[in-house]
């Protein structure tokens, strides 16, 4: 559990801001109790030029939020709740961040569970049909270029009691466990060029949760993959239709 020292500077797991921003070898985090979101303080942080690699982590969300403002439950010392900030140059690989860093995630988690990660298009991490982490990457451009992205993953170390659909890791495990295997994942995710390659669409190919799934969002029909574009590949019966927006919902989830 996070705790503060005798000064009251905030700990995590016991360790200073200092140690654990040694032991992840990146060049700032910034370490905070109790925030409305790490997406927010990291969107300031860049805006006042924090360098690649800024970490910030929190004990708890009041306000943690998903894609289209949807809310993440974050109680105190449950997950590991954090944001990065990264500045590609390349804008192409934006389009597909946060299908990498899920990607990125599953490599990482995969060793604290006994079952395979697999993924959800465009930003969730299940184990079996519960999810256990969600991505929400947020871009800042300036005259057609990116300033900086903001990488918030949000995990599940132990699942939420309120949320039924949702899972955590295996007993035992930390949370610097975990940013010690999240951590270069994101980096290199971040880091990445282009689209999707093709070994990295055979991977997603294999984790793929919604594949042959019937769904009713973003349009009806039956999910067929994704394309190196980050699309989603629905087959609507008449055609495949390539979506690069919205939330998937699947039929079994809308009943």
């Amino acid at each position: 559990m996070t705790n503060a020292d005798a000064g009251g500077v905030v700990l995590y797991d016991g360790a200073s801001a200092a140690v654990v921003a040694a032991l992840l070898g990146v060049p700032r985090i910034e370490l905070l109790g109790t925030v409305t979101s790490t997406q927010d303080v990291a969107h300031e942080l860049a805006s006042a030029d924090a360098p690649a690699g800024t970490l910030v982590l929190a004990h708890e969300q009041t306000s943690g939020r998903g894609r289209h403002g949807r809310a993440w439950t974050s109680n105190p010392g449950a997950g590991v709740w954090l944001t990065l900030i990264e500045r590609p140059s390349d804008p192409a690989s934006a389009d597909v961040l946060s299908l990498r860093v899920g990607l990125g995630l599953a490599r990482a988690l995969e060793r604290f569970t006994t079952d395979p990660v697999r993924l959800k298009w465009p930003n969730d991490v299940y184990i079996g049909d519960r999810k256990l982490a969600g991505v929400l990457a947020e871009a800042r451009w300036r005259d057609g270029a990116i300033e900086w992205v903001a990488v918030g993953v949000g995990i599940n170390v132990v699942a939420p009691s309120a949320e039924p659909r949702a899972i955590g890791l295996a007993a035992g495990t930390t949370r610097l466990d975990v940013l010690r295997a999240v951590v270069p994942q994101l980096r290199d995710a971040a880091a990445a060029l282009g689209h999707l390659t093709d070994s990295e669409l055979a991977e997603f190919a294999a984790r793929d949760y919604a594949a042959g799934h019937g769904c009713v969002e973003p349009v009806a029909g039956r999910v067929a993959g994704i394309d190196r574009t980050g699309a989603l590949l629905i087959n609507t019966g008449s055609r495949v239709a390539a979506v690069r927006a919205g939330s998937l919902v699947l039929q079994e989830e809308a009943t």
